[in-house]
């Protein structure tokens, strides 16, 4: 190197003093130098030693390695980042990522296509080994000071990043590997923690060949086959890192395929796995696949000239997707006792999922909105075209993506209009729309500055006609629109236009919503929020219970009844009803075993007066909510860390 000298430091804390020495010993001499906690008895905190250690970079340093005391660095690791520094002088380098992330998933398509680095996606950004140029890593210094005691330093390093608009890639394969020591910021319940790819002796070269642009992002975790889905065109907080949370299974329905459960051959596969691991990984795999074959990620070019996976790279990246799906659940030994038989699995799904996507080729694309290419009929089961209002916020953003994915014709309004009402069940001249859903009740009235002005004004004006009763859903009641950050309260309306000229309208109560697109500041999403940034859960008993209700099983339940009309005009929505401490305590178990403190009431003159609770509406025939509460908060936080922190005003 000529212009760029790099400078490296080893962060840890005074209980591994013995590890970051050894790790430092290893590395070439001077490479790297140990740097404390500055205050090891204080509250564990990452963040405040990695201040300290960006910090350290030397004089005439451009550039500032910083790797956790808990790793291994491959054979060639300073080979590569001294290669990757000449010619990516400008951004900030990650390299390792864990096996269940999305920056992980990019990995794997990267791999797929011969990169070496991929451009890191909305999520944490890696922070156990990583490289920041010298005016980028003073400036997080800087940044993380006035946020000490808030978020871990993966998530700030993203925000900080994305803020200043500093390019960030993550190597293929990893650089270092994650070998656990146990976890003095308390990560140990989370598993074991390893890397997406690690390759000791991978030969270092080729460091201009990057991937950049995924757009859909399929990841195996928590069990769950997930899938994060750029969001396309303006919408609520578009911008860098607009992501919208489905699942697979979602996703593959919104793109025209139902894989449903694996293949007879591939469950049989399975003799040590069992069928949620394997189905997990080979959706997760069919998904990669289906996505790597339809946008031209081949085996043999994307993306430079000449560039061709390297097989080694390759089969250690796909063996890791089961294994990270599980590793939440199951130690180490059991792991490997399961590698290679979901490693099979997953060439498998990705396999299938390339002939999906040569299958798909021959088919017509169906429009998600717009247009319909039929037009349903009430109570036969068929998809409707739909006319949703109040469309300007990430949850309702989500809902009217589930009901697209979900086969219907969605049209977002900018206006309380109601459709004509047909003549025959056949589709009538001009008739835009068979049933109307009004989402005005969730969205604020309060501006949200990541959300396009026009969306702000129409909900506005939505929730003033609505509240008047002038607009479609006159009759709900006065307050309509205001919004809650639960869903708690006004009621949604599905309206759906009849052959004798009048409308039938149902109220749908809904619970106390959660998931993606959930705001932080409601019940359930106040004692997320805390538990994300380390804080100790506090509430206060009610004799009101929650209801809490999934955004998916929200989205299940619309569509349903857009297939269906439920015979009363009210129905209520809501999953079992659990206490407040109920809750705190599964938020434990989602997010982080953080401590409780229930508040005592504030004491009074005399005893709060309290109404007996108004009977719930009973829930559409046939339906029931299908989230188990423990995932639904996982994927609330997953949210809220990568997406809510950049609407929250306190952080």
């Amino acid at each position: 190197m000529t212009r760029y000298r790099l400078s490296g430091a080893v962060m840890t804390h005074p209980k591994r003093r013995a590890a970051a020495e050894r790790l430092a010993q290893a590395a070439p001499p001077g490479a790297l130098r140990v740097v404390m906690d500055p205050d090891p008895a204080g509250k564990p905190s990452v963040l405040r030693t990695a201040l300290c250690a960006w910090s350290a970079i030397e004089d005439g340093a451009t550039h500032q390695l910083v790797v956790q005391d808990d790793m291994i660095l491959s054979d060639t690791f300073f080979a590569r980042a001294r290669m990757a520094i000449q010619e990516m002088p400008d951004a900030a380098l990650a390299l390792f990522a864990l096996w269940d992330s999305r920056n992980g998933a990019a990995v794997r398509f990267g791999a797929l296509a011969g990169a070496r680095w991929v451009a890191a996606v909305n999520e944490y950004f890696p922070c156990v080994a990583i490289i920041l140029p010298r005016e980028v890593a003073a400036g997080f210094v800087a940044f993380g000071r006035r946020h000490l005691d808030s978020w871990p330093d993966d998530i700030l390093m993203n925000r900080y990043l994305r803020a200043h608009g500093i390019p960030a890639y993550v190597s293929v394969p990893s650089l270092a590997e994650h070998e656990d020591h146990g976890s003095i910021s308390g990560n140990a319940f989370r598993g074991p923690r390893r890397s997406v790819c690690f390759l000791p002796s991978d030969v270092p070269g080729r460091e201009d060949v990057r991937l950049s642009g995924l757009r859909v992002l399929p990841f195996f975790k928590h069990g769950v086959a997930q899938c994060a889905v750029r969001a396309d065109g303006p919408g609520p907080g578009d911008g860098p890192g607009h992501w919208l949370h489905v699942t697979c299974e979602q996703y593959l329905e919104g793109c025209g395929l139902r894989p449903g459960r694996p293949q007879p051959a591939i469950v049989g596969m399975a003799e040590a796995s069992g069928p949620a691991a394997a189905t997990g990984t080979w959706l997760t795999a069919f998904t990669m696949g289906f996505v790597q074959q339809r946008d031209g990620l081949d085996r043999t070019g994307a993306p430079g000239s000449g560039t061709v996976p390297d097989p080694a790279v390759l089969a250690e990246a796909l063996a890791t997707v089961g294994p990270g799906g599980i590793s939440y659940a199951q130690p180490e030994e059991r792991i490997a006792e399961l590698r290679d038989e979901l490693a099979q699995i997953t060439l498998a799904g990705v396999e299938a999922g390339r002939e999906a996507a040569d299958r798909l080729r021959t088919r017509p694309a169906r429009p998600r909105t717009g247009a319909p290419l039929r037009v349903g009929v009430l109570g036969t089961g068929t998809p409707l075209r739909v006319g949703v209002l109040g469309t300007g916020t990430p949850l309702t953003e989500h809902l009217v993506r589930g009901l697209s994915d979900a086969g219907h014709h969605v049209t977002p309004l900018d206006r309380p209009t109601v459709p004509e009402a047909p003549t025959t069940p056949e589709e009538p001249p001009g008739r835009p729309y068979d049933a109307l859903l009004d989402l005005t009740p969730l969205t604020p009235l309060t501006p949200d500055p990541q959300v396009p002005a026009t969306a702000t004004a129409t909900a506005t004006a939505t929730a003033t006609a609505t509240a008047t009763g002038t607009g479609i859903g006159a009759g709900i009641g006065a307050g309509a629109g205001i919004g809650t950050a639960t869903g708690r309260g006004t009621p949604l309306t599905l309206k759906y236009p009849s052959t004798t000229g009048e409308f039938r309208e149902v109220a749908v109560h809904v619970g106390d919503l959660y998931g993606p697109g959930c705001p932080h500041d409601g019940r359930i999403g106040r004692l997320v929020w805390d538990a994300l940034r380390s804080y100790p859960l506090t509430f206060q008993e009610s004799a009101e219970p929650l209801r809490p209700l999934h955004v998916s099983d929200l989205v299940g339940a619309l569509s349903a009844m857009l297939r269906t009309p439920p015979p009363e005009a009210a129905t209520g929505l809501a999953g079992a009803p659990v206490s407040a401490s109920e809750l705190a305590e599964a938020v434990r178990t989602a997010v982080r075993p953080v401590p409780i403190a229930e508040t005592p009431p504030a004491p009074s003159a005399a005893p709060p007066h309290r109404t007996e609770e108004a009977p719930w509406p009973s829930a559409p025939p046939g339906w029931k909510p299908a989230t188990d509460l423990t995932y639904g908060l996982h994927t609330h936080a997953q949210w809220l860390a990568y997406e809510g922190i950049h609407r929250a005003l306190d952080v």
